[in-house]
């Protein structure tokens, strides 16, 4: 009887929380290598069914690049990054269109369909719009081409309004059209940012396969629980951020500034890390603050 007992007190722990982000929309970033797991994937779903259960309103942009690499392998397609974003030239963006779309979005919503929610597959080519950009070189400072990789300069979020007010749970590519209605390959991280931001979301969450922002990477105990906005550019000229966990940094910081109230970045490897950080007092990652 004790356990059940001791079941029912983390419920009651729970309950204003649930009482505070009812009604809540909360941005769930899904990517790294914790997806290529199916164990870690289904479970990071069936929380996000909690979460949808409980009366909160969940958003889904998933990554893929893990995918996207293998599939490039397969067709010898070479694949290179710079700055932490991916070359994209005009046969990858074929490639990232197609597993982004017809397997990895394919699955996330097939799984949330098996766990009793209401799905919605959304293409970010139908809700995002986006300009070309490059990437400066660390030593020159001049601008360096990437191909077909984008920014999102524009969110339908009325559709995406539409979609929760429907008690469905988005789930969104990051590929984006032009005015032209050319096809780019958007970051995920940047991507979430710029919904969550445009959305006024109340948390965006980045589940990886990292603990958080780390001191020391090869220690996961130098663990950074709070950074603010200002801190990261100090972060990252001491080589405490790199690759890609700088662009995801600075677009979690323009999120902020643009209304979203907290970002946190969590290992979803970690079992139910989403529920932990959002339904308890003790985080599991790092918090981006004002």
């Amino acid at each position: 009887m004790q356990k059940y007992i001791a079941k029912a007190d983390v419920l009651i722990e729970a309950l204003p929380y649930i009482q505070a982000f009812h009604n809540a929309v909360v941005l769930v970033k899904f990517g790294g290598s914790a997806m290529e797991v199916p164990e870690i994937t289904r479970g990071v779903l069936k929380d996000i069914v909690f979460m949808a259960s409980a009366g909160m309103k969940p958003i889904i942009v998933h990554g893929g690049g893990k995918a996207i690499s293998a599939e490039l392998t397969r067709q010898n397609i070479p694949t290179r990054f710079i700055n932490g974003l991916r070359y994209t030239c005009e046969r990858t963006i074929g490639v990232v269109d197609d597993v982004l779309h017809n397997t990895v979005n394919a699955e996330l919503v097939q799984t949330l369909s098996e766990y009793g929610s209401q799905p919605s597959p959304v293409s970010g080519k139908n809700i995002l719009r986006c300009q070309r950009i490059t990437t400066k070189d660390k030593e020159t400072g001049e601008d360096l081409d990437i191909g077909f990789v984008g920014k999102v300069v524009n969110v339908d979020t009325p559709q995406i309004k539409w979609i929760l007010e429907r008690g469905q749970i988005p789930v969104i590519t990051p590929l984006a059209n032009d005015m032209n209605g050319q096809t780019y390959n958007i970051n995920a991280d940047m991507a979430a940012c710029v919904i969550a931001a445009q959305m006024k979301v109340r948390k965006l969450v980045f589940l990886s396969d990292v603990p958080g922002v780390l001191k020391d990477p090869a220690d996961e105990s130098s663990l950074i629980s709070t950074i603010s906005i200002g801190d990261i550019k100090h972060l990252a000229e001491e080589g405490v951020i790199s690759g890609g966990m700088i662009p995801k940094l600075n677009s979690a910081a323009e999120a902020i500034r643009a209304g979203v109230g907290k970002v946190h970045l969590v290992d979803g490897r970690l079992k139910h890390s989403l529920l932990l950080e959002i339904f308890t007092d003790h985080g599991t990652g790092t918090q981006i603050v004002p």
